[in-house]
């Protein structure tokens, strides 16, 4: 940072801004303090209630007006319990043994006092004896001899109505309490949006950016901390020397690029290396998924951009880090909807780029952005103004590997068998991720079985459990365990007997995942492109395992799904896309991955065209399977023998599984010679 820009990160004294020293007097012809919006500088008389104070008297308005409800109707008349007894009988018995005190009718209804309690009926001994009873006088009756009876026992005749309905209080709450309770929610909810977001045009906290910042003294990862992508950690060197002293560049005209893309596989590194990037500027960093812009409300993705953009101005020099920019990247051709769902992800889009365009040279704030499909992002996102840069994350390479597992490592105590080489070399294309993971489970392993230090056996066993799943306590039956190892020895002579075919690893009929066996087969060394002849080895060993069943049982089953669905992949690209097909020739014709029916070159082909492909496919999967069939049945003795081994030993190695079937183990691929890397950290150190 320079000294400018320190200068105005220092907050002027007192003084300078018009205020005076706290020791000058406040007499009323001197200075005042204005009050400030929330009622700080107030006198005390005139600040208004603190926001828990109303937050607590509205929840007692609300209980009150609830108990209040509650009392009215649990005391209003005509609510006491009542004996239903009939007419007659019981009631006349009564009546003439001089038991009724006094009635009240209305229409037939009476409700009267018995002068002792009395149960009804008289045998239930569950029944509550009470005074109070109600019963009805039937229509035919003599009602002039009822009235007799009553004169002579002196009995009380009320004429006011027995059920005189619920009191004014208890209509009056009945009928405007839950419109008063509806009104007091909704203010009090209306309220903290307001006090939340700046008032109702903030919508709460709805235009807000859901961007986390962390701070530059509390980002702890540097390029020390990223290994094995060399190259990556160079490409942005220079955008760390920029942040540092931007005086630099702008010496001689130079200017910093708005925006870096980071693309590559899932797991290489991509975040780590923009927190490294963020933690050797010394940068704010604001961090978000490009996910989180969009919400259900058209206009929040551009409100929380801009935003996000002014926080990163404010706080520059600052980094800004877009995960997942496909999110809302997406290219803007084709992608047509009727209902219009896509406006508020092409508003968003509109508004990142003109942040973007809106950068001015003096302002260091740099926007990186990840993503796993660049192909498919929009070409006005990537235009020079915007991401000017883009850097390829891609898996490690042998050597990478060896770096990213020392990284790995700082913290496991490892035995002094273990051979970071030997494990980078049986992990190839796997990335930082995967190699994290491996040391994870190892470091797990090596707790369960309560060893001091990590051994080479524990990560042999992740290794396992990674790429081939764990083992299932399951017991299989003799039939399916014999057929099992068939299937998975055809597999391993194929892959055998085979030149163009990666080296057998392992050999196994312990059933792991949803597998009931595996067979393991890795290069030597990392692979960066096939020829026809090594995918066409691929398709072999997968149709191994199927055929060595048709040529021992004459049968098939359903335990080659998972190596169909594999060769049929392979056969599709190599048709298809990868213009392997002598009579379709050099061409591609499937659509790109991902590529939905309403994005261009998803119908660029015809149905006949299409017809052909899948002739093709049919054709070379064929031709090959006869192969197969050909090499198994001619190396029968070979099949058996490994197939023996297997059935005792259940689990192969390399050399045992060469060993049992009579093949020569191959020998070892030569070490790839060490190539010079890229300089990384020269401009950052200057």
């Amino acid at each position: 940072m320079t000294d400018s820009q320190q200068a105005s990160k220092t907050p002027p004294p007192a003084a300078e801004k018009g205020r005076p020293p706290a020791s000058m007097p406040r007499d009323r012809g001197g200075w005042r303090v204005a009050p400030a919006p929330d009622g700080r500088g107030m006198p005390d008389e005139h600040k208004p209630p603190p926001p828990h104070r109303l937050r607590g008297f509205w929840m007692f308005f609300v209980a009150l007006l609830a108990l209040n409800w509650i009392f009215v109707l649990a005391f209003q008349p005509g609510t006491q319990p009542r004996v239903r007894v009939p007419f007659s009988p019981f009631f006349l018995n009564q009546l003439k043994d001089g038991q009724v005190t006094s009635i009240s009718s209305t229409s037939g209804a009476i409700n009267g006092t018995f002068k002792a309690k009395v149960r009804y009926p008289s045998n239930d001994q569950k029944a509550t004896p009470t005074t109070l009873f109600a019963t009805q006088v039937p229509s035919f009756w003599n009602t002039n001899d009822l009235t007799t009876q009553l004169r002579d026992q002196n009995v009380q005749v009320n004429a006011k109505n027995p059920n005189p309905g619920t009191s004014l209080l208890a209509e009056l709450l009945l009928g405007f309490g839950p419109t008063l309770l509806l009104f007091a929610a909704i203010y009090f909810i209306a309220r903290r949006a307001m006090t939340a977001g700046g008032g109702l045009g903030g919508l709460g906290q709805f235009g807000r950016s859901q961007a986390r910042r962390a701070d530059p003294e509390k980002i702890r990862v540097t390029f020390d901390d990223v290994a094995g992508i060399d190259e990556a950690k160079a490409e942005l060197t220079e955008i760390v020397d920029f942040l540092r002293t931007p005086d630099r560049y702008a010496r001689l005209g130079g200017r910093m690029p708005h925006g870096v893309l980071l693309y590559g596989t899932p797991g290489t590194g991509k975040t780590l290396l923009a927190r490294a990037v963020a933690g050797e500027a010394h940068a704010a960093f604001f961090s978000i998924a490009a996910s989180e812009f969009i919400e259900a409300i058209v206009g929040v993705g551009a409100a929380r951009v801009r935003d996000l953009f002014a926080k990163a101005k404010e706080a520059a020099p600052a980094i800004i880090f877009i995960d997942e920019l496909d999110a809302i990247g997406r290219s803007r051709q084709g992608s047509i909807s009727v209902t219009g769902a896509n406006d508020e992800r092409e508003q968003t889009l509109d508004q990142i780029l003109t942040e973007m365009d809106g950068f001015e040279p003096a302002q260091a704030v740099v926007v990186l952005g990840a993503t796993n499909r660049p192909e498919i992002l929009d070409p006005a996102l990537l235009r020079p103004g915007r991401f000017d840069r883009r850097v390829a994350v891609q898996p490690p390479d042998r050597a990478g590997r060896i770096k990213i597992l020392q990284v790995h490592t700082r913290s496991i105590p490892l035995a002094e068998d273990v051979d970071l080489a030997q494990i980078a070399s049986s992990t190839p294309g796997m990335v930082g991720a995967d190699l994290a993971n491996l040391c994870n489970e190892a470091a797990l392993l090596a707790t369960r079985r309560e060893h001091d230090k990590v051994q080479m056996t524990d990560f042999t066993d992740a290794l396992e459990k990674i790429l081939l799943g764990a083992p299932r306590g399951i017991v299989l039956g003799r039939e399916d365990r014999e057929r099992t190892a068939y299937h998975e020895s055809g597999h391993a002579l194929v892959g055998m007997l085979t030149p163009e075919a990666d080296p057998v690893r392992k050999v196994s009929i312990i059933p792991r995942g949803m597998a009931l066996g595996v067979t393991l087969s890795t290069p030597d060394a990392d692979r960066v492109s096939y020829s026809r002849e090594e995918l066409e080895a691929k398709i072999k060993v997968s149709l191994g395992g199927r055929t060595a069943e048709e040529v021992v049982y004459a049968k098939i089953t359903t335990g080659a799904e998972s190596d169909l669905q594999q060769l049929t992949q392979i056969a599709r690209q190599m048709v298809g896309r990868w213009g392997m097909s002598e009579k379709l020739g050099p061409l591609t014709l499937l659509p790109s991955d991902g590529a939905g029916p309403l994005l261009p070159g998803a119908s660029e082909t015809s149905p006949q065209t299409q017809w052909l492909i899948d002739q093709e496919v049919q054709r070379l999967v064929e031709e090959l399977h006869a192969e197969v069939t050909e090499l198994i049945t001619s190396h029968r003795a070979k099949l058996e023998s490994l197939t023996r081994a297997l059935l005792v030993a259940e689990t192969l190695d390399s050399p045992a599984a060469y060993a049992a079937a009579g093949v020569p183990l191959p020998p070892p691929a030569p070490e790839p010679e060490p190539r010079p890397g890229p300089e990384v950290g020269a401009a950052a150190s200057q």
